[in-house]
């Protein structure tokens, strides 16, 4: 058996506001896919369970403590396989949110859409997927 690269595990929160509309977070600019929006959420640690790694990432990012109760895993999107480079899988879940408001902490901007604004809003290709998997029902 050829040795594969390793994988980088990746978990994404779609939060669902009271009124419909979804959190998205906006990449600063210094960064890969700067400008672009995205499901909030961060890469998993050595040794971390994916949803325990949401809970803490979206606790650092956006100052929001949500419960593994709350969440739900709603998809998974990853880059195509490549022979050099570890393969990216994101991991979704979904949660509801009617509480504070919410800010960004570790810089960016974040923003709330409908389903329809939210696929139409210019976002990196697994993050695409995300969402056409997520609202896919919703849309037809």
């Amino acid at each position: 058996m050829e040795k594969n690269p390793t994988w980088t595990c990746v978990v994404a929160l779609a939060l669902c506001g009271g009124d419909g509309r979804w959190l998205m977070h906006r990449r600063p600019q210094n960064k890969h896919h700067g400008g672009l929006w995205e499901f909030p959420g961060g890469k998993v640690e050595i040794g971390e369970n994916p949803s325990l790694a949401l809970v803490r990432e979206i606790k650092e990012e956006l100052g929001l403590q949500l419960t593994l109760e709350e969440l739900e895993p709603v998809g998974f999107a990853q880059e195509p396989p490549n022979a050099t480079t570890a393969q990216l899988v994101i991991l979704l879940y979904k949660a509801s949110w009617s509480g504070a408001p919410i800010e960004a902490l570790e810089g960016g901007a974040i923003g709330w859409f409908s389903p329809a604004e939210l696929v139409a809003i210019d976002m990196p290709p697994l993050d695409i997927a995300l969402a056409r998997g997520l609202f896919e029902k919703a849309l037809d």
